[in-house]
């Protein structure tokens, strides 16, 4: 189980570029992992295009974000040209990572049930720690909630 104050899990997995991203690579920035359900939904979006509008001010903090799915790279191309995201989105097409952050869940939509990601975000701090746990993230100020906690 991931906690706070414990060191973050290492992975690596592609960007929507197809290149490798190593979570340890980010050592001495902090890190804002998002796990997210789909590409190109509507929570989704918009949790994305909140991070894309308040991406300067996370530079500021010397703040790297990464969002994470199970989508393909290529869906996450188009998805990420689609709305200009300045950021990279990284495919956990076998779900190892989001497993292993405890965030694939049973879920249910209309009484059926179903596996998927259960929105969360993790702040990592420059040594690898986890800093702080957003669990069942409701969308609509949530970049501001993780900007915040990263000025504490």
């Amino acid at each position: 189980m991931v906690e706070e104050g414990k060191k973050a899990p290492d992975f690596t997995l592609l960007d929507q570029d197809g290149k490798k991203v190593k979570l340890s690579d980010f050592k001495g920035k902090y890190v804002v992992l998002y796990f997210y359900p789909k590409d190109d939904t509507s929570g989704c979006t918009k949790e994305a295009c909140n991070f894309r509008d308040t991406f300067p001010k996370f530079k500021s903090v010397d703040a790297v974000i990464l969002g994470v799915s199970p989508d393909s790279v290529s869906s996450h191309k188009k998805f990420a040209e689609k709305y200009n995201l300045p950021f990279r989105l990284l495919a956990d097409e076998d779900k190892k990572v989001v497993e292993k952050y405890g965030v694939w869940k049973e879920k249910s939509m209309y009484g059926k049930k179903y596996m998927g990601v259960e929105r969360t975000t993790f702040i990592i701090d420059p040594d690898g720690k986890v800093k702080k746990i957003f669990p069942k993230v409701k969308v609509d100020n949530h970049h501001n909630e993780v900007l915040e906690a990263l000025k504490d």
